[in-house]
């Protein structure tokens, strides 16, 4: 082999592996949306304790929770639907948001503004005494 077919051979190899590097980071779900779900959260527990005022929220298990009123919650999958990056919710314009590239979405999960053509998927949030279940 000579010289020339080297370098080239090792630079396709080169530009091939960093193209899939970026097809990974790209297109991941790093927190990807529970299928069958029944979570038992305590609100009386620290570790539950951003739920217990109004405008608060937890991220959990691939969830994102949020306390909309006194008696009302909101659970969605966390990961936006574009490209996977963990959304926020922000309280003030009782929206969900998405830093990465923009995209935001109401408190039932659809999309309120692109680049995501997809909704956030809803889980049922009933609360019971102390308890707040969250359920597919």
């Amino acid at each position: 082999m000579e010289r020339l077919e080297f370098i080239k051979l090792m630079g396709t190899g080169t530009l091939l592996a960093c193209a899939g590097c970026g097809l990974v980071s790209c297109g991941s779900d790093s927190d990807p949306v529970p299928a069958n779900l029944d979570l038992n959260l305590d609100l009386t527990l620290a570790e539950n304790a951003a739920l217990q005022n109004v405008g608060g929220s937890l991220s959990r298990d691939g969830l994102i929770i949020a306390r909309l009123s006194t008696t009302s919650f909101t659970a969605l999958g966390r990961a936006c639907t574009h490209q996977g990056t963990p959304v926020n919710f922000r309280p003030n314009q009782g929206d969900f948001f998405c830093s990465a590239h923009g995209s935001i979405f109401s408190t039932t999960g659809s999309v309120v503004q692109g680049p995501a053509t997809q909704p956030l998927r809803q889980y049922r949030a009933e609360l019971s005494g102390n308890i707040l279940r969250v359920t597919t």
